[in-house]
């Protein structure tokens, strides 16, 4: 049974046999012994799990002095235009030619339909054929985030709470939190304080309340902030 990627043979090369070419490729896969081979004027040696392949239309030659088995396939298949000389997994691809290599002798084996896929698998690096993966990340809506902390200030918050709304861990929040604000969790945290305790101020709450509403704990905590963060604005 032909497969469509092309046809897989074992060979055995000894004495050469003079320069021809083909109008399809030809790949080599060395599984023991040492060929010589000379491709367009270039001279190749190609030992166990080595490889060459050789574009339609090359002039190309053999010879192997004391002998030598290659898995070979002859075929049309535009993929092996971007492969490299060698395979990209040479035990891999040794093992792979060794079993073909043994398959192709037996009746009814599907060597000789899924061998040359399986070949060009071997000869590609892992990118061409299983492209990385993105994981999807939830993004953070920070406002809203901000506005379910502000409402809950006068109570005990701790990272975990936070993480927990935006569906992380808390070790990815605080990762998240660091390199999308550019703050750490409790100065985020801070800032929410902050930001809620000059909003009520400025609507004429005491400084009591205030410092009762935002978590601080005293109201001289609370003025000792808004004091470090005027002299901060000052010297802007």
């Amino acid at each position: 049974m032909n497969a469509p990627q092309g046809s897989l043979s074992l060979r055995r090369y000894g004495a050469s046999h003079g320069s021809h070419a083909h109008p399809h490729f030809q790949i080599l896969l060395g599984l023991d012994g040492v060929l010589e081979l000379e491709v367009q004027g270039r001279g190749r040696r190609i030992a166990a799990g080595q490889g060459c392949v050789i574009a339609p239309g090359e002039h190309h030659d053999f010879e192997s002095r004391e002998g030598s088995r290659c898995i070979v396939l002859d075929t049309p298949h535009a993929g092996w235009a971007r492969c490299a000389a060698d395979p990209a997994h040479a035990e891999q691809a040794l093992a792979l030619g060794n079993y073909l290599a043994h398959a192709l002798q037996q009746r009814g084996s599907l060597a000789q339909h899924y061998g040359p896929a399986l070949l060009l698998e071997s000869w590609q690096p892992l990118t061409q054929h299983a492209p990385r993966t993105t994981r999807y990340r939830r993004p953070i809506d920070w406002e809203q985030l901000a506005a379910w902390t502000q409402q809950r200030l006068h109570e005990p918050l701790s990272v975990a709470q936070l993480a927990a709304q935006v569906f992380l861990s808390p070790t990815q929040f605080a990762a998240r939190c660091r390199r999308e604000t550019g703050l750490s969790v409790m100065h985020w945290l801070r800032r929410q304080r902050l930001e809620l305790a000059l909003r009520l101020r400025d609507r004429g709450m005491s400084v009591a309340d205030t410092a009762l509403h935002c978590g601080y704990h005293s109201p001289s905590a609370l003025t000792a902030a808004l004091r470090r963060q005027s002299n901060a604005s000052q010297a802007q």
